[in-house]
């Protein structure tokens, strides 16, 4: 599918509704703009999810963390025993 697209005097730029349901565009979706030999490239941005830890999720890591430190140390007196 090929397009004109007019950009604004704020620079802005909108994509026509038949291009953004052919490519899977949703409003507050993120592109990356990037130049490229040929001109303009536009491509959807990976986004990641993030996990934002409770004070709670952090003292479940802390008990595994030191659960695990327990278990190393006693396998480092094991190998050192023998």
């Amino acid at each position: 599918m090929k397009t004109t697209l007019t950009v604004s005097g704020r620079g802005v730029v909108t994509l026509p509704a038949k291009l953004r349901r052919a490519l899977g565009i949703k409003a507050r979706d993120m592109l990356v703009a990037e130049t490229t030999p040929e001109g303009l490239l536009l491509r959807p941005a990976v986004t990641l999810p993030t996990e934002m830890y409770s004070d709670k999720r952090i003292q479940e890591f802390d008990r595994a963390e030191a659960e695990l430190a327990k278990v190393l140390r006693r396998r480092r007196k094991a190998k050192t025993s023998r």
